[in-house]
């Protein structure tokens, strides 16, 4: 069993890739609903959020945990790394993608929560590809807010991303980075409504990355039937019915 946590329900998108990577892998997806948004907490208190979910999550039994929550990746990942000894898959905002598809004269426009874009490894995985010259930085925090809300195409939701893009000539953009899980529910709606705009995010990498990473380690599934359970907070979901919507199942 492959354990997946998020914040909320943000984590439900990658969630959704990793099935279809690994349909025999069986998944508990953790969703820490009782303190999400994690976007204005401190990293003290993300750490524990993190480490309590991933604790719960390997006396559940897993074999491997994903972490689906770029905020929680930026504030625990090296740690958790160090102190546990089973694989730890943590998604990143997908801007080598967008550089690596990008046009000569175009600017990618990274949007995500402040403490990813403000985080060392986010400074790190930009300097490494040598793009922080033609990267900007766009905290969106709200719409964490709007999807754990199950707001997706309000004019409210249109109204916030004008305000924020209006900071921008994004005539000078052609890639989107999505980095965060619950900004990806916006993905169809940002292209409907900023149509220069081609929004990217890190699923399928993180995805790949996990297959990859269990093959190597003789831990991948072959007979499994892709079972899932839903815990929220450390409390198991008795009515799955919002998750398995959210999967499109």
């Amino acid at each position: 069993m492959i354990g997946v946590f998020d914040s909320g329900i943000g984590g439900l998108t990658l969630l959704k890739e990793l099935v279809k990577t690994l349909p025999k892998e069986d998944f508990l997806y953790y969703a820490d609903t009782e303190n999400v948004p994690y976007s204005y907490k401190t990293r003290e208190q993300i750490l524990e959020f993190v480490e309590n979910a991933v604790i719960f999550l390997r006396n559940e039994g897993c074999k491997a945990i994903v972490l689906a929550c770029n905020t929680a990746t930026n504030v625990s990942i090296e740690y958790l790394r160090e102190k546990y000894d089973f694989p730890i898959i943590a998604i990143q905002p997908a801007v080598k993608v967008a550089f690596d598809n990008n046009e000569p004269d175009k600017r990618i426009l990274a949007c995500a929560t402040p403490v990813t874009l403000s985080a060392d490894r986010f400074e790190n995985l930009i300097n490494s590809l040598d793009i922080n010259h033609i990267v900007d930085r766009l905290p969106l925090p709200g719409l964490v807010e709007f999807a754990e809300n199950e707001i997706f195409e309000d004019e409210k939701v249109l109204e916030y991303l004008k305000t924020e893009f209006s900071k921008f000539d994004l005539n000078h953009y052609k890639y989107i980075v999505l980095g965060c899980t619950h900004f990806t529910y916006y993905e169809d709606f940002i292209k409907q409504n900023f149509p220069s705009l081609t929004p990217v995010d890190g699923n399928e990498g993180t995805a790949r990355h996990l297959k990859n990473t269990l093959e190597t380690l003789g831990l991948l599934s072959v007979e499994g039937i892709g079972n899932m359970r839903f815990v929220e907070s450390g409390n198991y979901v008795k009515d799955e019915s919002r998750f398995l919507r959210y999967l499109g199942r």
